[in-house]
């Protein structure tokens, strides 16, 4: 069964919203805090005996394996076994990766796990992989994004380059034109939890406990990767430390640790040790960006290009930083376009919010520029350049919602916007030069088909299972407000089972289409609960309704558990859609506000304050999304003023590999934060009328630090990250 989404939702027991859009606390936040939810390494109940392996990494980026030697790490303390490439059994590359996951003879980056030592302990196989031999045939790589720039080949996606008007003419004949270039460096993801798994095999049967946000594809990518039927395998990831998008597919520790429990025969568990997760897994590309835009002297724009240049292995995909642009802002005649330069680095692939969130860090600053030379408020810049349609594809495909206008006025009131000193360099607060920026927030809203098994008993109790997964986003809550909106029972009459795939499959974490797509999976499953309830009660379905615990139709009013009996009622079902993403432009709005303060001495950048206003649909758990929102701004700040994976050409790898090196924001950086929700309903999305919320606090934020940095100082620095040694020459005191 589905339950297709083909047309505007209208009116239904979700409109209710009596459980529905309350600030609820998460319901595994009391097993979080203490211990009890068990993530993928603390699978001890389901493997007791579990051995323990360690993946031993390429030193070289690109070349071959000449010869491996394993003998001196077998002979090795409490050593059970080492895998390599030569004797792991036949291996396909799945095509969700760009490199092999077992890499040999042929090394395609740094890093790439080339063996696996499996011992009794943890310390015996990291000190045994230290014994392992191996004798490389380095070729020269290519690692510098700027040198391979001039042999970038559009990339291969057939949206790649898009464009209406006519640009070029209007570009030259605009009043006030900005020609300018930004780049932000590779970044890495640096969740909490690293990747890991523990897999073991009964017979020809294979269960990976893992941490993946993504469990039908890991099922999918696990059998391709092995050659074994897709119902052999059995993913298990009930609980996620952070992915953001690192774990959208399996990784080498998932394959690695199924290859090893096939080798000694029971089970065993792999996580990559911090260090190795920058270079091992996927990172976010590095862009150089430009962007070319002309307006009127009212501020009217009139012609807009974006291009974007990044780099990854043969196979990989580019970084898609100009998407924004096809639907942020006006403009008759634009252009954009994706250029991919081959490189040697570890695989470059999805970043919380790829595309936007870098591409915002350059067309955000460019606005603020150009709102300069016009001698226009930046906010009202936006406002003048508003549009209610795909401006690619005109009026014939307005949005399905858009209160882009309401978040800037509301988010500039806010933030007290109209105290700002519009000339840079003119507050000071002791040594500190004070700034405020602002940028625009923009997430496209992506949906997928998501299904979930609805369950009531006799007790009344409503239990929900579907694989959907919970990567720290608060998905266990906002399905069990769903499934009790739905059903008419308070939430702790809910039972939530997630991460599984024995469980219908979801539309998974990622794109943050996961809150909107698997809650809209869960109203489908319960919408055919309801319908099997009252048909064995003996009610018409279309007139009984759901309250308070009971089964209600005219003046008969039966206990959910009594209308259920005691063998209970079980359904699935899933959501599908059909075309109104193509009818209608899908997207979340917001608008970023921040004051920073330099050291006029230093060049020390502290943000003061941030603050926002967002539009992402109905907001399903206001509390949850607020952290959601949160966590993304501060991961903005961190992509300004810190984040960079800075290469070591000489060797061709990712130097700052842990989390001495590579910097993040804290609590302490970022003394306060404000967040508002636009009221907002779009029925053209979902039958819960939300969008997505996860991604859209990291887009933008990061130029907002970046534009109030220019208002403080009156320095305009335009590659990332915005460290002291860009600005500390250029200060005034200097």
């Amino acid at each position: 069964m589905s339950m297709k989404f083909d047309s505007p939702a209208g009116a239904n027991p979700i409109d209710r919203q009596r459980v529905i859009g309350r600030p609820l606390d998460r319901i595994d936040g009391p097993l979080k805090v203490t211990g009890g939810a068990r993530y993928a390494y603390e699978q001890h109940e389901a493997a007791p005996n579990a051995a323990y392996g360690w993946v031993v990494g390429a030193t070289i980026a690109k070349g071959r394996i000449r010869s491996i030697d394993t003998r001196h790490a077998e002979a090795a303390p409490g050593v059970l076994a080492v895998v390599t490439a030569a004797n792991a059994g036949p291996l396909k590359k799945s095509s969700s990766h760009t490199a092999s996951l077992l890499g040999g003879p042929v090394i395609q980056h740094y890093d790439q796990a080339v063996a696996l030592v499996v011992a009794e302990t943890l310390e015996q196989a990291r000190d045994a992989a230290r014994l392992v031999d191996v004798d490389y045939v380095a070729e020269t790589g290519r690692f510098d994004l700027a040198s391979a720039r001039s042999q970038a080949k559009t990339a291969s996606d057939q949206d790649a380059v898009t464009s209406a008007g006519d640009f070029d003419t209007a570009f030259k004949d605009a009043a006030v034109k900005l020609d300018q270039v930004y780049t932000t460096p590779d970044q890495s993801h640096q969740m909490m939890e690293p990747h890991a798994s523990v897999a073991a095999w009964q017979d020809d049967k294979l269960t990976i406990w893992t941490s993946s946000q993504m469990v039908a594809w890991a099922v999918r990518d696990t059998a391709a990767t092995l050659g074994i039927p897709r119902e052999n395998v059995r993913i298990v990831s009930p609980f996620i430390g952070g992915g953001f998008g690192s774990k959208l597919w399996i990784r080498a520790d998932a394959l690695l640790a199924a290859l090893g429990a096939r080798k000694v025969g029971r089970a065993v568990k792999v996580a990559l040790a911090r260090p190795q997760i920058a270079n091992n897994t996927t990172h976010r590309p590095a862009t150089i960006q430009r962007l070319r835009i002309g307006a009127d002297q009212r501020g009217i724009i009139g012609a807009i290009a974006h291009e974007s240049w990044s780099g990854n292995l043969p196979g990989g995909e580019p970084e898609t930083a100009a998407q924004q642009t096809r639907l942020l802002y006006r403009g008759e005649n634009r252009m954009t376009a994706h250029y991919l330069a081959e490189l040697d680095l570890p695989e470059g692939n999805s970043m919380r919010a790829p595309g936007e969130a870098v591409g915002l860090l350059a067309i955000e600053v460019a606005m603020d520029e150009l709102a300069e030379k016009l001698g226009i408020d930046p906010v009202e810049l936006r406002i003048r350049n508003d549009v209610q349609f795909d401006p690619e594809k005109g009026p014939g495909r307005p949005f399905s919602s858009r209160k882009f206008v309401e978040c800037l006025t509301i988010g500039a009131e806010r933030f007290h916007w109209s105290r700002r000193n519009p000339k840079p360099g003119q507050v000071r607060d002791g040594r500190w030069l004070v700034g405020m920026g602002m940028a625009s927030a923009f997430r496209n809203n992506l949906v997928r088909k998501s299904g979930a098994r609805a369950r009531v008993d006799g007790r009344g109790i409503v239990t929900i299972e579907t694989d959907m997964t919970d990567i720290g986003t608060g998905s266990y809550t906002i399905i069990a407000q769903t499934a009790a909106e739905m059903m008419g029972v308070p939430i702790d009459r809910v039972e939530v089972k997630l991460g599984d795939s024995l469980f219908p499959v979801s539309a998974g974490s990622g794109g943050q289409w996961g809150g909107n797509s698997s809650t809209a999976g869960v109203y489908a499953a319960c919408v055919a609960l309801r319908a099997a309830v009252a048909q064995k009660a003996g009610f018409n379905a279309a007139d009984t309704d759901f309250v308070d615990g009971h089964v209600v139709a005219g003046n008969r009013r039966v206990g959910l558990g009594e209308a259920a009996g005691a063998d209970g009622i079980t359904v699935e079902d899933r959501i599908e859609y059909g075309d109104l993403d193509k009818r209608y432009a899908q997207a979340t709005f917001g608008a970023h506000f921040c004051e920073v303060g330099v050291d006029a001495l230093t060049g020390e950048v502290r943000v003061r304050r941030q603050g926002g206003a967002f539009a992402a649909g109905r907001i399903l758990n206001p509390k949850s999304a607020r952290s959601q929102v949160i966590g993304a701004m501060t991961m903005g700040v961190g992509a300004a003023l810190m984040e960079e994976l800075v290469i070591d050409e000489r060797f061709g790898y990712f130097a700052t590999r842990d989390l001495a090196d590579y910097h993040v924001p804290v609590h302490a950086d970022i003394p306060e934060q404000d967040v508002f929700f636009v009221e907002e309903l779009d029925d053209k999305s979902s039958p819960m009328k939300a969008k997505g919320v996860g991604e859209l606090g990291i887009c933008g934020a990061g130029a907002a630090v970046a534009n109030a940095i220019y208002n403080a100082t009156g320095i305009r620095v335009r590659d990332y990250p915005l460290t002291l040694d860009k600005l500390i020459e250029k200060l005034p005191m200097a």
